[in-house]
């Protein structure tokens, strides 16, 4: 009896230390990659488990992408940082939260995977909503994050100014063209998951301006049939770029459980998985292979329209800077 009591005593033990020592990964992430991340972590997670034999647990904390990224700036220990544009990781390097060179410590400028930007309409499109021009008609309510809070309303905003760019306009017709959009805005979201609760719970508006991976995400929460996808004639490249946060990991010593995490984001795995969530893999291959999903579209950069991510925020983004000027609050 005493030496079953000893061999539990020890097992109890053994699974005490397994707990105490077992890993745990912050991933602090944009509002409309919950879903993708939840299948991700679980791929991760099984695949670490199979390579090093050790248990590990990765947390997530989703929200509008510049919202995270200040929580990130103003103390959430997360180890890494997945988000929809690069100026909330510039953000975060320029405080020297993550490095300085974070583009060069991971694959395609560190951004495994992109998207771009499309319109949902109700079930039928019965607004006939078919490309950007439709958005500035009279009487059409757009739903729209809010630029200021979120990656997702930043990029609905530029691919919008590049359209009307890309089309021959000048900067002056552009302005006057989002101008004319955001009038049609009756409230701005915080971020990407916020958008599609007022647009599907709430009723609000006739289009959404979202992710193309959202619809996916949509079809799983409300019912295939809810939403029609509508893919205007141009739109943006969006590009999701992710980032060790040397904080964090230098303080809880995860800095190569970080780098694994994400580096797996590049294995065939991955993209295979971010590809069946509507994300754009950056393996050709697997690219091809969702050729249904990823309809063919005339995409633009930032770079070309814009010079630098880093210039359009501060021309377009940051306080008094053109978005202040055309949006009046409502």
């Amino acid at each position: 009896m005493n030496k079953i009591k000893t061999i539990a005593v020890t097992a109890l033990l053994a699974l005490s230390g397994l707990s105490v020592s077992a890993q745990t990964l912050l991933n602090a992430s944009y509002d409309v990659a919950r879903e993708f991340y939840k299948d991700y972590n679980a791929a991760f997670i099984a695949n670490y488990k199979k390579t090093t034999g050790k248990d590990i647990k990765i947390d997530q904390a989703h929200g509008g992408s510049s919202a995270q990224a200040r929580a990130v700036n103003d103390g959430l220990d997360a180890d890494v940082v997945t988000m929809n544009t690069t100026t909330d990781i510039d953000f975060l390097a320029s405080k020297g939260v993550v490095a300085a060179d974070w583009t060069k410590r991971f694959p395609h400028s560190a951004s495994p995977t992109s998207s771009t930007m499309l319109f949902l309409t109700r079930n039928g499109n019965p607004k006939n909503i078919k490309d950007w021009d439709d958005l500035i008609k009279p009487g059409i309510q757009v739903i729209v994050v809010n630029p200021k809070t979120g990656g997702n309303g930043r990029m609905a905003y530029l691919a919008a100014w590049g359209y009307v760019r890309k089309k021959g306009g000048s900067d002056a017709d552009a302005a006057a063209f989002v101008a004319k959009l955001y009038k049609n805005v009756p409230v701005l979201a915080k971020g990407g998951r916020d958008a599609t609760t007022i647009f599907l719970q709430r009723n609000i508006g006739d289009v959404l301006v979202t992710f193309e991976s959202e619809v996916i995400s949509v079809d799983n929460e409300f019912g295939e049939g809810k939403v029609d996808a509508v893919h205007p004639s141009i739109s943006i490249v969006a590009e999701n770029p992710v980032a060790v946060v040397e904080r964090t990991v230098a303080k809880k010593g995860t800095g190569d459980l970080a780098k694994a995490y994400l580096n797996y984001l590049y294995s065939d795995e991955a993209q295979e998985i971010a590809a069946k969530h509507a994300l754009r893999p950056i393996n050709p291959a697997i690219l091809k292979k969702y050729s249904k999903t990823f309809k063919p579209l005339q995409l633009f950069t930032v770079n070309e329209v814009f010079g630098s991510f880093a210039e359009a925020q501060k021309v377009h983004f940051n306080d008094g800077g053109q978005f202040d000027k055309l949006y009046t609050v409502k």
